[in-house]
């Protein structure tokens, strides 16, 4: 089965079905839609949710988890640097962000510290002791040391992941965030690179809605939910087989073209309302 198959986008541009890097027929639980892509590098998944791979790494279900184990399996699977985030809680019966401000733009999902570059750590322990301290912590990952992460809505995601597979370009994580985007997690680095590829290709990058995440940001990592819309997911997990990964070049044209699709699909609909 192919992302064609599995990923349904609707008229809003929300996708309905994610295939979330597994070589199993079998849904994982993550939600309704939820199918599996062909991914030869990721675990497979019991009707349980219960990862039963041949040797991969062991990295946790997206739900159930303790954000204290799924941090710690991040530094010691991947080494990424991680650092809490903000979390939600509960006021006079509403759920709001920690920072305390009821209009927050990222409930539960951005940095709780201004110091927080300084505050991420590649180290196990100290990253037990830090969500020891505040259980419900999201987890974020800084960006611009061990990867950069090119951001694209998700319908152009989908659609770019579609043709990715089917040229067969090796791909790292990829990850679906509940506003709408997508994340493709490529070689550090590939933020500075990204405005002159897309003028190679022919595009103003004025005109794509396409970022690259580098030095100085951060995105935020499943399971992390982000207000009440819903948790950060793996579209491609982690994988034994994705532990290197792919130059921003590498991926740069399918994304380019298909955020020019959305962008023309947008003008579209301006000039016909």
């Amino acid at each position: 089965m192919n992302v064609d198959e599995t990923m349904g986008v609707t008229g809003t541009g929300r996708v309905t079905g994610i295939g979330v890097g597994m070589n199993t027929g079998v849904n994982s639980g993550l939600g309704a839609g939820v199918g599996a892509s062909t991914d030869p590098g990721a675990v497979a998944i019991t009707a349980a949710g219960a990862e039963v791979g041949d040797g991969a790494p062991r990295f946790p279900r997206q739900r159930g988890d303790l954000l204290l184990d799924v941090a710690a399996v991040y530094v010691k699977e991947r080494q990424w640097d991680v650092f809490p985030g903000t979390w939600l809680e509960i006021v006079r019966g509403m759920e709001r962000c920690s920072c305390g401000d009821f209009n927050c733009p990222s409930p539960g999902g951005h940095p709780a510290r201004p110091d927080w570059a300084a505050q991420a750590t590649s180290s196990g322990v100290v990253a037990r002791r830090l969500w020891s301290k505040q259980p419900l912590a999201s987890i974020l990952l800084p960006t611009g040391r061990t990867f950069d992460a090119l951001d694209v809505p998700e319908s152009a995601g989908c659609l770019a992941l579609a043709r990715m597979e089917r040229l067969e370009l090796s791909l790292g994580p990829v990850a679906s965030t509940p506003d709408g985007r997508m994340l493709f997690f490529v070689q550090p680095g590939a933020a500075a690179k990204v405005p002159d590829l897309v003028r190679h290709l022919g595009w103003a990058a004025s005109t794509l809605d396409l970022a690259a995440r580098g030095v100085g940001g951060y995105v935020a990592a499943p399971p992390t939910r982000i207000g009440g819309r819903g948790p950060v997911q793996w579209v491609r997990r982690p994988s034994a087989l994705n532990i290197w990964l792919p130059d921003v070049e590498e991926l740069i044209c399918p994304l380019a073209y298909a955020c020019g699709r959305d962008a023309a699909a947008a003008r579209r609909r301006r000039t016909s309302g």
